[in-house]
């Protein structure tokens, strides 16, 4: 069994050191000690049972609080009265210098909070310990002077989620989605290099992986690209390799005569490979940057036919999304040349009339599409239909799942405020446009507050939906101000903007152009304690469940309408939090079936992972809460290896496209590199941890396997805390 220090490093859990601490507390007196050597052993023993049942690794503050309970349960009042003052002025002695442990155990590599706190960093190098650094020091500017107190204190307790305090001393913002057009057709300036119109389509994709590095570089969460906007280049190549063939039939044929069957035979053929270097490009540069947050850039690629502008152009775009789809069903190849599923680039699929049915022109992408999926993860899938229903639009989200609101600031005769070069009056803008960033409410803290008192549940979600106001206009407020300078790709030369040097970036913030996420975690566990059911019970459960997201929405047009700033209402990806929530919960409110009694809380509207469903009753189900999580939501549905029966995935997809707006299959896709087995690494429970394990040779070591799951919209490969990996271990199949 392990306890995580305050530092972070992970220790082995010693009885003992309970022992001599009670010990001490117990003698420092000049009168008679209250408790026995034996009594002592007694609460070391019922701590270290306690801590086994948790089945978690607690920390030691958590530790310390199970020692002053258990002394007081005794009746030795004074002993708890100098244990605690000590624990206080051990705790006056560290505030005086906050960051310090803490980047030295970073430094060492024996952090073990921050080594699962991201499952596509790795700790160990440099550059993501340089990361970490800066965050640890962030954070603490932010705890002592950036934030209220009230805030920072909720956060600390788990009542909300503060995202990203890590990057908060810095004026950036969180995700967006890039004016890749614009910045090509356009050109843009990289490092102080003007980078003019591409002529060819495999230049286009080496231009677009350098914009995405220094977009990533730039903002610290997940940005996504279109297709569509790489789709014109495949034609000016089209036409550069036509006059290079013309020049060569012409001087092996004396004649003059032209074949042009022959010559378009050729010229499409050097096409597909030029479009062939172009994706691969895209995909190996992605997979291999390093941006200076010490990670491969989190990039989402687009893929919907619908943008096209022309037949000619969807034509192009279909042969992009081909080879995009079969590189990515090869995959990449680890360390020792085994094929592997990479993390990124994320890959969304759009499912329309030209493509969800057997007949139509391009099922066959459709078919890929599955087939890459049952293999590799990805792509995720977004329903034309039902997103035209819910937004009136379909554009992508920025990164895993966060949505922009709708366009309204084109319809209120706003204009062109980004200074965009492709701005067209009266279209409707997406690409250009970003979130502000995020906070997080704690449903299960709210619900267990309220002691199932509904009128005081009802109370305290207003007063935490404030707190969380609050906190989300203190991003909005440290982003005022901001000068373009800042970062010049973003808002100087295209990405997000063309403003002038030295302008503020504050009527981008403003009319719909950005938004601001209110997210939620734990509507499952929130219903289950307060109505005593699930939320898909359909008589209790899920009106009330569908009553609190209506709630948060009405909040967000409230906000809205009072400060002109697009609030949203966002399901929470919930990757390290999920842990920290749930650990805070036990924390406050101690062990309850049902509620509290796993080491995570579920993502937010989605149906407990323990819980039996068919794959179609649970999109169907979730479909009514994603259209109430309008600033982002995704369903997946947990499927067995497909690739021996790729029409079950199609029957998944054609039911996503009828059903709900954006939903995902999840499925396994790992290696063992000491055995080369290529199936489903495990998870088995040693000493009180979990912790990965092949079935075949039984090798444990991280480093020596490669493991792709996705857990929170995005596939991680690095591994992942205790909670997220109890909740992997956890799930069942829902076909």
């Amino acid at each position: 069994m392990k306890i995580i220090k305050r530092s972070g490093q992970e220790v082995a859990f010693d009885s003992e050191k309970i022992a001599a601490a009670i010990t001490k507390a117990n003698n420092a007196t000049n009168g008679a000690r209250e408790l026995t050597p034996g009594q002592i052993r007694e609460i070391a023993e019922r701590i270290e049972a306690q801590a086994a049942h948790l089945e978690r690794t607690l920390s030691v503050e958590e530790i310390q609080e199970l020692v002053e309970t258990e002394i007081m349960k005794e009746g030795a009042y004074e002993t708890a009265k100098r244990y605690i003052r000590y624990r206080y002025n051990r705790t006056l002695v560290r505030q005086a210098n906050t960051t310090d442990e803490q980047i030295l155990t970073l430094i060492e590599s024996n952090n073990e909070e921050v080594m699962q706190e991201n499952s596509n960093k790795d700790p160990k190098v440099n550059a993501v310990q340089r990361d970490y650094m800066a965050g640890e020091v962030s954070k603490d500017i932010t705890r002592r002077i950036l934030l209220p107190a009230d805030i920072v204190e909720a956060h600390k307790q788990g009542i909300i989620h503060f995202h990203d305090m890590d990057y908060y001393a810095q004026h950036m913002h969180n995700c967006d989605l890039v004016n890749l057009e614009d910045m090509l057709q356009n050109g843009t300036v990289i490092s102080g290099t003007m980078i003019e119109k591409p002529h060819s389509f495999s230049t286009a994709c080496n231009i677009a992986t350098q914009i995405i590095a220094q977009v990533a570089s730039n903002q610290y969460g997940g940005q996504s690209i279109s297709l569509t906007h790489l789709a014109p280049f495949v034609d000016i190549s089209r036409q550069k390799i036509r006059r290079d063939v013309l020049e060569e039939y012409k001087a092996i044929s004396p004649d003059g005569a032209i074949d042009e069957a022959v010559i378009s035979s050729i010229v499409e053929k050097r096409l597909r490979q030029e479009i062939k270097r172009g994706v691969q490009t895209i995909q190996y540069q992605v997979v291999t940057l390093m941006t200076t947050n010490g990670q491969a850039p989190f990039i989402t690629v687009f893929m919907y036919l619908g943008e096209a502008r022309s037949e000619q152009e969807k034509k192009d775009l279909a042969l992009i999304i081909e080879e995009t789809l079969l590189q990515r069903y090869e995959g990449v190849k680890n360390e020792v040349g085994v094929w592997i599923t990479p993390a990124f680039p994320k890959l969304i699929y759009v499912l329309e009339e030209d493509n969800i049915r057997e007949g139509t022109p391009y099922w066959y992408l459709t078919e890929l599409a599955a087939k890459c999926t049952a293999k590799r993860l990805v792509p995720d899938y977004i329903s034309e239909k039902i997103m035209l229903q819910d937004k009136g639009d379909v554009y992508t989200c920025m990164g895993c799942r966060s949505f922009l609101t709708p366009d309204r600031f084109t319809d209120a005769g706003i204009g062109n405020i980004a200074n965009a070069k492709n701005y067209v009056p009266g279209k409707h803008k997406y690409y250009g446009r970003f979130n502000q960033g995020v906070c997080t409410i704690n449903l299960v803290d709210v619900a267990l507050s309220s002691h199932r008192d509904m009128d005081e549940f009802w109370k305290i979600f207003d007063e935490r939906l404030e707190l969380c106001h609050r906190a989300l206009m203190c991003r909005h407020e440290r982003l005022k101000g901001t000068l373009s300078d800042a970062a010049p790709i973003l808002w100087q030369y295209g990405a997000l903007a063309r403003l002038p040097k030295g302008e503020p970036i504050d009527k981008l913030l403003f009319n719909g152009y950005s938004t601001i996420s209110l997210g939620y975690a734990g509507l499952y566990e929130c219903v289950k304690y307060m109505t005593g059911v699930s939320h898909t019970e359909p008589e209790q459960g899920t009106p009330f469940a569908l009553e609190v997201m209506q709630h948060m929405n009405d909040m967000c047009a409230k906000w809205k309408k009072e400060s002109n700033i697009d609030f949203s209402l966002y399901g929470t990806p919930l990757e390290s939090t999920t842990y920290r929530f749930a650990t805070c919960l036990q924390k406050r409110f101690g062990i309850i079936e049902g509620v509290t009694d796993k080491a995570y809380i579920t993502n937010s509207y989605h149906i407990h992972v323990t819980e039996e469903i068919d794959a179609f009753s649970k999109l169907d189900f979730e479909s009514k809460f994603q259209k109430l999580s309008p600033g982002g939501a995704i369903s997946y549905v947990e499927v067995p290896n497909m690739q021996d029966n790729i029409p079950a995935v199609l029957s998944v997809m054609q039911f996503i496209y009828d059903h709900i707006m954006y939903a995902e299959l999840n499925t396994k896709s790992d290696y063992c590199q000491v055995c080369g087995f290529d199936g489903e690494i495990q998870i088995v429970e040693d000493d009180g941890k979990l912790v990965w394990e092949c079935p075949h040779c039984h090798n444990r070591d991280q480093d020596k396997m490669n493991v792709a799951r996705r857990t929170c919209g995005y596939i991680g490969t690095q591994f992942w805390n205790q909670g997220r990996t109890q909740e992997i271990k956890e799930r069942v199949l829902h076909l």
